[in-house]
């Protein structure tokens, strides 16, 4: 660890300067410097990036800011990641290829929960760099079972995100310097999701540890999900942001259908039926809404998404069905997608 990201003990240290001083030597990189359909060449760096932390920590929007595009669904809600996400950035002469984790459960045991730890295991054991998320200025029980599954080894950065919403930053020295003691991290970033040269930044941060190798991917690839899934992940997005702390977490959404058809007024049109999984009929009135209003919002907003993000016509048919117990049963929960 070089001085410039050493934590500071003083409470009243300019943590601006600290911010200014972990900026790498060479000048950002932008998506102007993306290199189109480039063959592998000399100089070239890759490697994979595990962004981790506890559930509705930012993890989710760090990752669709660091791809330029929402390729992984945020909700206040937590446990809203269920899934290993991969993103794909190309930059210069170097790919970062990032996963996006769910959030570890630490509450309720289920077979859900299980497999969700497991997705975040897999992804902390085999990659070249981890990004540990927390909101600047807090630990809690739950982050720090997340800072127990780090491995001795592999370079970690401590990411305050949330900055913005931190009011006197030269308290964050104190907490600063007891994360340094919880964890020997490489370097510490104190960033925004939400501010464009906090991102640029966190890019040139990471690119030295990333090993000189040809990219593992396209250079204009941004995911290795497909578009079922992330139709499947924009309709429980939607799910959530409309039922809000109403429906428990454990609904979920399948795709019974995903067509293309031929168009004589669009480029590309998309057929597409998915099912929303609840536990109880009480839950399933709750989707449904009053006179059908809220499944039809649902929908709407999600059509209206997929649209852009598929550049298609897209016709979305939802239907709600409920199975009782299925977050508890091992069989069904793998039937649904889960690991």
């Amino acid at each position: 660890m070089n001085d410039a990201t050493k934590p500071v003990a003083g409470p009243n240290a300019d943590l601006e300067a600290m911010l200014a001083a972990a900026k790498p030597g060479a000048a950002p990189v932008t998506a102007a410097d993306v290199v189109a359909g480039a063959a592998p060449v000399e100089g070239q760096r890759c490697g994979v990036i595990a962004i981790v932390g506890k559930p509705n920590v930012g993890k989710s929007t760090l990752l669709n800011a660091l791809i330029g595009q929402k390729i992984s669904i945020t909700s206040r809600k937590a446990q809203t990641t269920r899934h290993r996400i991969t993103g794909i950035r190309t930059l210069a002469q170097t790919q970062y290829v990032f996963v996006d984790t769910p959030g570890f459960q630490t509450r309720h045991s289920t077979a859900l929960n299980k497999s969700l730890n497991k997705t975040v295991m897999g992804a902390i054991g085999d990659v070249d760099l981890v990004l540990f998320v927390v909101e600047a200025g807090n630990f809690t029980l739950a982050d720090a079972k997340v800072l127990s599954l780090l491995k001795p080894g592999i370079p970690a950065l401590l990411v305050a995100n949330k900055l913005d919403t931190v009011n006197r930053r030269a308290e964050l020295a104190p907490w600063l310097k007891s994360m340094q003691e919880r964890h020997p991290f490489n370097e510490f970033v104190p960033m925004s999701a939400k501010n464009k040269g906090d991102i640029e930044r966190l890019f040139g941060i990471c690119e030295k540890y990333l090993p000189e190798q040809a990219w593992f991917y396209g250079a204009d690839e941004l995911t290795d999900r497909s578009e079922k899934f992330l139709a499947s992940e924009t309709v429980r997005e939607k799910l959530f942001r409309f039922t809000g702390d109403e429906l428990p977490y454990t609904s979920t959404v399948v795709i019974d259908k995903f067509d293309e058809e031929k168009s004589k007024t669009h480029n590309r049109m998309l057929r597409i039926s998915a099912t929303i999984v609840v536990e109880r009929d009480g839950h399933k009135a709750m989707v449904i809404g009053d006179k059908g209003e809220r499944l039809k919002r649902i929908g709407t907003e999600a059509r209206q998404e997929l649209e852009k993000l598929m550049d298609a016509k897209v016709f979305l048919e939802l239907w709600v069905k409920v199975r009782s117990g299925w977050a508890d049963d091992e069989a069904r929960v793998r039937s649904f997608g889960y690991e």
